[in-house]
């Protein structure tokens, strides 16, 4: 059988194709694309390993960034941290003692909405392996043993309710006992709703605390992280006799729009900011995560230190 052939003529040169169709006999070989299809990934890279940076679009190793303790190595942005994750990184190994990690709310008010008071803590406590939403405990940080209280957003928004204010409350009660400072790391966007005006109460059962801890000469040191609001920030976390910050946090007492609302005015560029805080005498030291441990153990010797008193000081021989 003789197949189909057809002549072109090229440049003035006759040459002979197959014909566009092939033959019944004519074995037919399917082609194969190298394009992968829309949506697939491009290369086979192993799900968990990499971490793109929100503010400079830069990809990170995730083992890299979790020594660097989640702060990004091009542009220093701090990632979210978690309560452990942050107590790891500060204390000495085996060190810690944690303190009434049982306690958990109640539904005092028998709130209702979408979800129920009940149901929202289990979830929470499910995705964050939390009690509520602060950790607190004795331990040592270099060689001083200090009363130390750390939160984590991740729980409710690190909202302050009665198991929150309670335990601060007790910390800073045994630290006084002991003669401990008190450092609190906060992390937080207010007080609790679903509990009311219960959680408004801890604003005043903390500071109170605070107060006879002050009066006994103790240090505290309060350590402000993003985002770090509401009853949280009108109580305990703005009565540190240091107040330290991580760079670029957010920090405040309302939003940036209820402020507007209320006053009618236009808000300075970066308000609420840890920077904008510093400049205007609110908070003492931007200390980025990575240099935390060793400004705490600095300011922790220089802050324990005997004291001499003031006549100790005086020379009154002097002409």
């Amino acid at each position: 059988m003789k197949k189909s052939v057809k002549t072109r003529k090229v440049s003035g040169v006759e040459s002979i194709e197959p014909a566009i169709t092939p033959l019944a006999d004519s074995p037919v070989i399917p082609r194969t694309s190298k394009v992968p299809p829309i949506g697939a990934p491009r290369l086979d890279i192993p799900q968990g390993l990499w971490t793109k940076c929100p503010k400079c679009s830069e990809l990170l190793y995730d083992k890299y960034l979790d020594d660097n303790l989640k702060v990004c190595m091009h542009c220093a942005y701090h990632f979210p941290y978690s309560a452990r994750e942050r107590i790891n990184s500060l204390v000495e190994t085996c060190s810690f003692e944690e303190m009434d990690a049982d306690l958990r709310s109640v539904d005092i008010l028998s709130f209702s909405g979408p979800s129920s008071y009940p149901e929202k803590l289990q979830q929470h406590e499910k995705a964050t392996n939390l009690r509520d939403a602060i950790i607190t405990g004795v331990g040592k940080i270099g060689e001083y043993r200090v009363a130390l209280g750390v939160m984590d957003f991740k729980f409710l928004g690190g909202s302050m309710g009665s198991v929150v204010g309670e335990k601060i409350t007790r910390l800073v009660e045994e630290a006084t006992d002991r003669s401990l400072p008190v450092i609190i790391f906060s992390a937080s966007g207010g007080a609790r709703m679903y509990e009311g005006v219960f959680s408004l109460m801890q604003m005043a059962k903390t500071s109170a605390a605070l107060a006879f801890h002050s009066q006994a000469n103790l240090p505290f040191i309060s350590v402000l992280t993003d985002p770090t609001t509401g009853g949280v920030t009108a109580s305990f976390a703005s009565l540190g006799d240091v107040i330290l910050a991580e760079p670029h946090a957010m920090i405040g007492f309302a939003g940036p729009r209820v402020i507007r609302d209320t006053t009618h005015a236009d808000l300075p560029p970066g308000f609420q900011t840890s920077e904008f805080l510093m400049q205007h005498g609110f908070v003492d030291l931007i200390v980025d995560r990575t240099d935390m441990k060793r400004t705490l153990v600095s300011l922790l010797g220089f802050m324990s230190a005997p004291k001499a008193s003031f006549f100790e000081t005086q020379d009154f021989n002097a002409p």
